[in-house]
């Protein structure tokens, strides 16, 4: 399987890491908070060195409950790491994760972003599937129900995971009629689900290879994992690496992670015993 990263065709038969930037003060794991120019640098720096393929930034928390920031301060956020890639990282590949059309068509047109990921599948902005098809760029589109805010009171499903694979459906038709056909699949772990849904998504993650396209697995540190193990998400990396070999092994291509280092070991050792064979010797 392959997909077009700033006119380079990746292979993904080879797991794509891609590491969490958050440039804001409220996402639920602390650790991967980042507001300092300096701060950011270092930690985009860090995450490259320690094997990241891609890293994904965002301005606006999604944690349950959180609420829906403006424009002028999600650009706010955004406009110091946009320097700091355009002065230091110009040559690497980038992800905004973003609701907006705007923000997402500036990240890419002006900064020479890769991939736009949308946690509200185009429902947030009637512009942003219009504009993903004017950017030429993979989109990630995950499932949710509702808001940040509203989304942990929408859980009801008829069938799991059917009702998503069936709302994914009409999403990548409509792109495809737009001539999008580089889209990503996100289930959307810890987004309007229940903890057991989200184990049960995970356990049926091979169901959304139906699609023949990849499939994104954004688990790490989440609630399912540390409250499951009546812990914290600052506790939470070797519960993510277990379920992290989980999802490549159900046909994860691509995982979104807050610890590189040990998400690229993961993958390595998955794929290493994988393609094991015996040898006489």
């Amino acid at each position: 399987m392959l997909i077009n990263l700033k006119g380079n065709l990746v292979d993904l038969e080879t797991p794509i890491i891609m590491g969490i930037l958050n440039v804001n003060s409220d996402s639920f794991h602390k650790a991967s908070q980042q507001v300092e120019k300096s701060d950011i640098k270092t930690t985009i720096d860090k995450m490259f060195k320690d094997g990241a393929d891609v890293i994904d930034i965002g301005a606006m928390s999604s944690r349950p409950g959180a609420k829906i920031i403006s424009e002028k301060e999600e650009l706010k956020r955004l406009v110091p790491v946009f320097d700091i890639i355009d002065e230091y990282f110009a040559d690497k590949l980038f992800s905004i994760d973003t609701i907006r059309a705007s923000v997402a068509k500036k990240a890419v047109i002006e900064h020479g972003f890769a991939i736009i990921n949308d946690i509200s599948g185009g429902g947030f902005d009637a512009k942003m599937f219009d504009t993903v098809a004017a950017c030429k760029v993979p989109y990630v589109l995950m499932h949710m129900r509702g808001t940040p805010e509203n989304m942990q009171t929408n859980t009801n499903y008829k069938a799991l995971p059917d009702d998503i694979i069936y709302y994914l459906s009409k999403k990548i038709s409509l792109l495809n009629k737009l001539g999008v056909n580089d889209v990503i699949i996100d289930p959307g772990f810890g987004f309007s689900k229940t903890i057991n849904q989200n184990f049960f998504l995970l356990n049926n993650l091979s169901d959304f290879k139906i699609f023949e396209l990849p499939i994104l697995a954004g688990l790490s540190r989440k609630s399912m994992i540390w409250k499951t193990l009546n812990t914290v998400s600052s506790e939470a990396l070797n519960g993510t690496s277990v379920l992290n070999t989980i999802a490549l092994d159900k046909g994860a291509n691509i995982l979104r992670v807050h610890d590189v280092k040990q998400a690229k070991e993961t993958a390595k050792l998955y794929l290493k015993t994988k393609n094991s064979y015996f040898d006489k010797n």
